[in-house]
């Protein structure tokens, strides 16, 4: 069993900015900071005061992490960056947001005194009784991972303790973020005990004031009833100052998207019920009379949870080599309900998401192949395209002392030209590609292509439609229009690049449509470009033809759907520069070389350049650790270290260096996700190096001492090409269905009653949240109900009696679950009979008492008449009486 904590954070944009630049203009990014530890750094917008990134990450973190810290900075290239402002969100924010929070945040001034970080370790304690002298001791023993205040990237620090008025201060430590003192002080206990200890941590500056690096606070009177403490204890603010409020809005604001996600996975044979009733399903294809649980995702999924679970089918049936079956019956299931060939797969339906997301998992490489020259090139051209009359701008051209100014015709043909160089050069990469496109691919596609065909026989351009559909309008125009999203580029485009960017996908999102005088329809100033798409339509369906025509060999369709083996897949490579500590002294502290390194299922192994022989390897079973290095080390924040035992066992270290603060993270993340299930992983290191006679971190003079600060194993990103985790996948699937189970009418099947008696018992569901019990004996189901024996199956009521957004399936059918989503009593039979009857009786006296009032009413006014009709008569029409009173009536 392991608990996780994943964090998603979408980037937005920002707005209302302040300008940091003499040009009145900034050029804003994010460092996103989980526990003071930079993670992430978006890409630079430059020139901007209203930036926009959209940038999305997901961050697996370990469950005891505080806070997520948001810095907005202007870069600036002679200089230190500026920092333009912050926003905090803590652990317990994100709590009150089970579903995620999204919206702007304003931003705060960074305050020195409040960007405090690390724990320091206290053993805090009372002696004597009560009839004697009694003193509170406290014993500062060491500190870790302190916030850097010094230009050297280290701080110089020292403890100061204040208690009942009286200060006491340590000795100070130089050039240490992991100072060690153990040093013990004693003061006279007050009576009666209501003063509090402070324990501050200082930075010590020989010119200025020192800085404030944290604080801890004990209760004195905790401490006499507990008589001892002792831990590390995290470093916090100092709240006493009153904060400055007046400049919260006039930084700006930024746009976010945030929400954590804490689950507990069980091992992976836990979660076979589920895979084997998914797996049974897709196998099995569509029968009548029977409910799918995959139909009951596809109609009750709603639209914010929809991509999540399509990512999460999608990756359990990778793993299972179903996936061009699973996406098959998608596919079935949409060309079954009423449907247009013209606007087929448009819609953001299970089967759209679910195909989407099968696209990104493993397509990314050949994407890159593909669109990966062409954006190049246009980067780095930076040509000016422009169609749209009413947005061209006219520039001088010609030489010194004889300008000609440019038409507005000659600047949308010069567009033009360029404009269809790219599509050209694009279309022509995509049509030589079909044996190099991924075998699932084709085989789903050629489902795809199949299915449509069979649906729509007298529209054989919809076959053709909908396989571009996905391919073009969903895979290749989003990674043209936002290459940073797709990791086609490290930086966003410039306004120039992508106007051309944005040019270009539409050119292609117009031939995925294959019917151009549409969008010439709505833009008309597309025209001059409609001959190139008519070309490119015909290559497109020339692509498409020969994509689906390829039958591949009988072992390569037995294995497709099921990912290369770990071994073999290529995880990461990339060029790293490798230190070598050589000595004390700045003409050996370090030698520098520049080598290629890759990362596969098997080891870490370099060599001069990509095709060149190896040079050697380290087997990832004697990798211990991956973790950063201190900046002052090397001069350099982006250095990180891989220990491991070489062949004669002794403990060796490697010092890469990134070229970023991404990079460095994406190769940590890929080197602790293959290096997690190694038994021998550290649990401590030395974040500094050993130089001379002494570690430069925490100043041990031991080479094979223990490590002074903490591993950081489960911290990785989310990669489309992390390797599969099926235990993961099932337990979020799992989640969800539990969230169905109010949509749900589960009755119970004959003889699994006991099953029934709430979340504690026997077979039923465990709390929201929680994680499925291993499976083990159960109940036997219903004669007829199909799914392994030995389990509860629940079947729903009526489907024709249904409403939108609740499932009724037709009598007589009936669905399985397995076990992993046990009868729960809530529907007609069973423990629910009681209710029912209940029910009934009350409806029953509810229309008495109706009929009652009514009846009441009714007769009310029936005397209410009678009686005018009495008072009249009797007073205008009796006879004797005079005239007066006739005249009055």
């Amino acid at each position: 069993m392991a608990r996780r904590s994943a964090l998603s954070i979408r980037i937005v944009e920002g707005r209302n900015l302040p300008a940091k630049d003499i040009t009145g203009s900034s050029d804003p990014y994010c460092i996103v900071k989980i526990d003071d530890e930079a993670i992430i750094r978006t890409a630079t917008v430059w020139k901007t005061l209203s930036p926009f990134w959209g940038e999305e990450y997901e961050v697996h973190l370990q469950p005891t992490f505080h806070s997520v810290s948001i810095y907005v900075m202007d870069e600036d290239a002679l200089s230190r960056d500026d920092v333009i402002g912050k926003v905090c969100i803590t652990r317990d924010m994100l709590a009150e947001h089970p579903k995620g929070y999204s919206g702007w945040m304003s931003l705060s001034e960074v305050d020195p005194d409040e960007e405090v970080q690390g724990e320091i370790h206290l053993r805090v304690e009372v002696q004597g009784s009560h009839g004697s002298r009694r003193l509170l001791c406290c014993t500062v023993l060491e500190a870790r991972d302190l916030a850097r205040k010094d230009r050297n990237g280290a701080s110089d620090p020292f403890v100061r303790l204040r208690y009942n008025g009286k200060t006491q201060e340590s000795t100070v430590v130089k050039k240490s973020c992991y100072p060690r003192w153990n040093e013990t002080f004693e003061f006279e206990l007050a009576q009666p005990a209501g003063e509090k200890l402070c324990v501050e941590v200082w930075d010590w500056d020989l010119v200025g004031r020192n800085d404030f690096l944290g604080k801890v606070v004990f209760s004195v009177q905790g401490l006499e009833a507990a008589g001892q403490e002792e831990g590390w204890f995290r470093l916090w603010p100092d709240k006493s100052k009153p904060r400055e409020e007046e400049r919260r809005g006039s930084l700006g604001s930024l746009q976010l998207q945030v929400r954590l996600r804490d689950e507990t996975v069980l091992p992976s044979h836990c979660y076979q019920p589920l895979v084997q009733l998914l797996c049974q399903e897709v196998t099995s294809g569509l029968q009548d009379g029977q409910v799918h649980l995959v139909t009951l995702l596809d109609e009750t999924t709603t639209a914010e949870c929809r991509q999540e679970v399509a990512i999460n089918l999608v990756k359990l049936f990778l793993g299972q080599g179903l996936v061009k079956e699973f996406l098959d019956l998608l596919f079935e299931l949409e060309l079954a309900k009423p449907c247009e060939p013209n606007t087929l797969f448009r819609s953001n339906s299970l089967a759209s998401k679910s195909m989407e997301s099968f696209l990104k998992v493993t397509g990314m490489p050949y994407l890159h192949a593909i669109l990966g020259p062409t954006i190049t090139r246009v980067f780095e051209e930076k040509k000016y395209v422009e169609l749209d009359p009413g947005k061209v701008e006219v520039k001088d051209v010609g030489c010194s002392g004889l300008h000609r100014v440019q038409t507005e015709g000659e600047v949308i043909e010069q567009g033009r030209q360029h404009l269809q160089s790219y599509l050209s050069e694009l279309l022509d990469a995509i049509g030589k590609s079909a044996a190099a496109c991924p075998p699932v691919i084709r085989a789903t596609f050629r489902q795809l292509f199949q299915r449509v065909g069979e649906r729509f026989p007298q529209h054989q351009h919809a076959k053709f439609v909908a396989v571009t559909s996905f391919l073009c309008l969903r895979f290749f125009s989003p990674a043209i229009m936002t290459p940073k999203l797709f990791h086609l580029r490290d930086t966003h485009a410039d306004a120039r690049t992508s106007r051309t960017l944005l040019l270009l996908a539409k050119a292609v999102q117009m031939v995925g449509n294959m019917e151009p005088a549409a969008g010439r329809a709505k833009e008309a100033w597309l025209a001059p470009l409609l001959p190139a798409l008519q070309q490119g339509i015909a290559q497109m369906k020339d692509f498409i033809a020969r994509l689906v025509g390829m039958e591949e060999e009988e072992e390569e369709e037995e294995g497709e759907g099921r990912p290369p083996g770990p071994s073999a897949a290529v995880v990461k490579e990339g060029p790293l520069v490798i230190h070598k500590t050589r000595g004390k002294g700045p003409l050996l502290a370090a030698t520098a070389k520049k080598l290629h390194f890759c990362l596969t299922g098997e080891a870490l192994s370099f060599g001069k350049s990509p095709g060149a022989e190896r040079i050697g390897a380290i087997a990832l079973a004697d990798i211990l650790a991956a973790e950063k290095v201190e900046e002052k080390s090397f001069g350099s924040s982006h250095v990180m270290q891989v220990v491991y035992m070489d062949a004669g066992g002794r403990q060796e270290t490697a010092y890469l260096q990134c070229k970023c603060v991404n990079e460095l993270n994406q190769w940590l993340s890929a080197l602790r996700k293959v290096c997690g299930n190694n038994p021998r992983v550290l649990r401590a290191y030395h974040p500094g190096v050993f130089r001379g006679d002494k570690w430069s971190c925490c100043h041990q003079k031991e080479r094979t001492g223990p490590g002074c600060d903490r591993t950081r194993h489960g911290v990785t990103l989310q990669e489309w090409s992390d390797p599969l985790d099926p235990a993961a996948e099932a337990q979020r699937l799992f989640h969800h269905l539990q969230g169905l189970r109010g949509t749900l009418r589960f009755p119970p099947a004959r003889g699994a009653e006991p099953a029934l008696r709430g979340a504690g018992g026997a077979g039923g569901l465990p709390p929201p949240g929680a994680a499925p019990r291993p499976p083990g004996p159960r109940p036997a189901a219903a004669a007829g109900v199909r799914g392994p024996p030995g389990w509860p199956s629940p079947h729903l009521g009526d489907r024709r009696r249904g409403n939108k957004g609740t499932l009724y399936p037709a009598a007589g059918s009936r669905l399985s679950l397995v076990g992993t989503l046990p009868a729960t009593g809530m529907g007609t039979g069973g423990g629910s009979t009681g209710w029912g009857l209940a029910k009934a009786l009350l409806v029953a006296l509810v229309a008495l008492l109706t009929v009652a009032l009514l009846v009441v009413a009714l007769v009310t006014l029936l005397m209410a008449l009678l009686l005018a009709v009495v008072h009249h008569w009797w007073f205008c029409w009796w006879p004797g009486e005079s005239t007066a009173w006739w005249l009055h009536c």
